[in-house]
């Protein structure tokens, strides 16, 4: 008994013509295309980035929360210090949250610095719609 294989020469098949459409010829690929389409994605990724932390991230106004007490069912007092420029102004957005996370309390503060001062601590006293749990600073930025 004769073996039959699959393939009976070594060649590239033979398609009729026009049936299968027209087969590539072995075109050069152009590794530089997809380098120079990445650097480009690459530097536009960084311009938005740089814009972004011009908007949101200016470290000149950071806040952070020293203390939070006298907690009550409708109130609570944060006690908190804000990095500004020399005697710069800020406006921080200060929110109470309860035991299940909810936000029951925001307003925005305006904290003004003396000539010359740079980290003004604020007290300010947060009315809440529910008992809080906690008070925290959540972002500063200048003051319009």
């Amino acid at each position: 008994m004769t073996e039959t294989h699959a393939t009976d020469s070594p060649t590239a098949p033979v398609f009729p013509p026009g049936r299968y459409g027209r087969r590539r010829s072995g075109q050069r690929r152009r590794p530089w295309l997809a380098g120079l389409l990445a650097a480009a994605m690459i530097a536009g990724l960084a311009l938005v980035s740089m814009r972004l932390y011009q908007q949101y991230g200016d470290p000149n106004y950071t806040a952070e929360v020293i203390t939070y007490t006298e907690i009550t069912d409708n109130q609570v007092l944060v006690d908190f210090r804000v990095t500004v420029p020399p005697g710069g102004a800020a406006t921080c957005v200060v929110r109470a949250r309860s035991r299940d996370g909810a936000e029951v309390a925001r307003e925005e503060v305006v904290v003004r610095a003396a000539p010359g001062e740079r980290h003004p601590t604020v007290r300010h006293r947060l009315v809440t719609t529910a008992r809080p749990m906690l008070g925290e600073v959540v972002r500063c930025r200048p003051a319009d």
